[in-house]
């Protein structure tokens, strides 16, 4: 059901396409979906020749209280700042949201984000993580292709300047997406909207990088978009054309670049970090290896090269570099005594003790987010989520129906259920389709209680999807964490759920090797490890155990 929210801001949606007529009405629907209903439309076509043009303006016509169809003199094409421009020239809104004509929003963005931003009026803007969509094409092996863009840092929380300007010139896996943000409307405006001499790459972090030096962001753990991939994308037009290359210096990168110096200095920004990196990130630009070392840099660099020329294939960029650089018989080699070499990782202090949530993707939900999507078929119905619903979106989509959330702690506006899962008072029976419960069941003393109640509300035929930590810190800091009491294998797991489920039912596995579990637990991110590092299972050393349940 929707959303009464007629008295909120009103948002300005912008949709910017160039001939995109396989995709653009999805695209359109999808704002149409929304579950806050205070939204205006722009379609901006920056000189289609295909039938894009006649989508958008017979939605204009159909719907012409609320979109508007806009193009430049003589229906030209002037590039993605222009036509962004163009499209916000024209909102009303107190808050703008972008959409590309390719891509997809989930029906509760907008509701979401103008919560967020109407929480923290400090925040210039608010994004989350975005889904890179390969399985829009109904294939399975497309499918186990899509994830998600890392953070760079702890995310549900303000972030200072200059902090995601320097991530992203150090990891641009860290890019923000267009689709995934909600920004404020007196923001462009103070910074004069988007730089019309970036036609396509860059053109997005020029903006946020205007944005990110001078205001606090709020960056979000949930996803609430859908970034189509398919060989129409720009990025990989330019990586065809040679103006971009994932895996080294380019000219579309040195622009940027360039343009980031300039800005910095004529705005007097003045961050040590920021500079240094800059600087850095300059050097392969300004001070070329001589010819010697260059042939063989270059020959050392081809494999990552090759690797990272297939990063629209769903490759992470930051797991090229140990995807290149792994070779079979390194898992065999076999130091001599008082030969093996910690490097960076000996050191009594973590790397990071926010589960690396600060360098990227922590190890551990690389994992949960797998076991999720193997099982994403079940995630349908009336689902059930703990502290928030951002997996159900992510993985559920249109085959929810409700979305409900276990509160998470004092202030979660999100939760729908409010009660001890230890005996699940006021929460009917046979209530659920699908119930996931992450990384939860751990902070329970009497955990069987709540194996119980998981299995009490849920529907005959509904499944249960648990993850829980095997090996892994004690975290006690605070909050709800303070409660930390448990850590479990296969076989407990599968004692601790066989009390309800039947064997025939319940199927238990364990994901984690020696590499990945002592990267989590030094804090090291997903993103800095090889595919490699996460094919292969140890049941010896269990980063976590996975648990399917269905009820009888």
């Amino acid at each position: 059901m929707r959303s009464n929210v007629s008295s909120g801001p009103l948002v300005s949606c912008v949709i910017i396409f160039l001939n995109e007529e396989r995709f653009l009405e999805e695209a359109i629907r999808s704002v149409f979906a929304q579950t806050y209903d205070r939204w205006e439309l722009m379609l901006v076509d920056d000189g289609s020749t295909d039938g894009s043009t006649a989508i958008a303006r017979r939605y204009a016509d159909e719907h012409p209280e609320r979109v508007r169809y806009l193009e430049h003199p003589g229906h030209e094409n002037r590039g993605m700042s222009a036509a962004r421009n163009l499209g916000f020239r024209h909102t009303r809104g107190s808050y703008i949201a972008l959409l590309d004509g390719d891509d997809v929003w989930f029906p509760n963005k907008l509701r979401a984000q103008v919560a967020i931003l109407d929480a923290h009026p400090a925040a210039a803007l608010t994004y989350g993580r975005t889904r890179f969509w390969y399985g829009w094409t109904d294939n399975p092996d497309d499918r186990k292709r899509e994830w998600f863009t890392p953070l760079g840092v702890v995310p549900n929380q303000l972030v200072s300047p200059p902090v995601l300007v320097t991530n992203f010139l150090r990891n641009e896996s860290t890019v923000v997406s267009n689709c995934s943000v909600l920004v404020r409307r007196a923001v462009i405006e103070e910074v004069n909207g988007w730089e019309e001499s970036f036609r396509t790459l860059y053109e997005d972090m020029v903006l946020w990088t205007k944005i990110f030096t001078r205001w606090p962001v709020f960056v979000s753990d949930g996803c609430w978009d859908l970034y189509r991939q398919h060989a129409g994308n720009s990025v990989v037009g330019a990586a065809q054309e040679g103006v971009w290359d994932p895996s080294g210096p380019n000219a579309s990168r040195h622009a940027f670049l360039n343009w980031v110096d300039d800005y910095v200095r004529q705005n007097g920004i003045d961050d040590d970090e920021l500079r240094a990196t800059l600087a850095k990130q300059l050097l392969p630009y300004r001070k070329p290896l001589p010819g010697g070392k260059a042939a063989r840099a270059a020959r050392w660099m081809q494999p990552l090269k090759d690797a990272a020329s297939r990063l629209w294939l769903g490759i992470s960029p930051a797991s090229l570099l140990g995807r290149a650089s792994n070779d079979a018989s390194a898992a065999e080699y076999l130091p001599a005594l008082g030969h093996v070499r910690f490097g960076g990782l000996r050191r009594l202090e973590p790397v990071s003790r926010n589960y690396g949530f600060d360098r990227g993707t922590p190890v551990d939900r690389f994992y949960i987010e797998a076991f999720l999507r193997r099982h994403a078929k079940d995630i349908r119905g009336r689902v059930l989520e703990f502290g928030d619903s951002s997996y159900t979106r992510a993985y559920g989509g249109n085959r929810c129906t409700v979305s409900d959330v276990w509160h998470g702690g004092p202030g979660n506006t999100a939760a729908t259920i409010a009660a001890d899962l230890s005996s699940g008072e006021g929460v009917a029976a046979d209530l659920f389709d699908c119930i996931i419960c992450t990384q939860v069941l751990f902070l329970i003393y009497d955990i069987r209680a709540a194996a119980r109640t998981l299995f009490r509300i849920l529907k005959p035929g509904g499944v249960l999807l648990v993850t829980l930590p095997g090996i892994a810190k004690i975290e006690h800091d605070s909050g709800d964490f303070s409660q930390d009491c448990w850590r479990l294998t296969e076989r407990s797991a599968r004692l601790l759920f066989a009390d309800n489920f039947p064997p025939t039912h319940l199927t238990v596995s364990s994901y984690g090797n020696v590499s990945s579990t002592v990267a989590f637990l030094e804090g090291v991110s997903a993103e800095e490890l090889s595919p490699n590092d996460f094919e292969h299972r140890d049941p010896r050393y269990p980063l976590i155990v996975s648990v399917r349940a269905v009820k009888q």
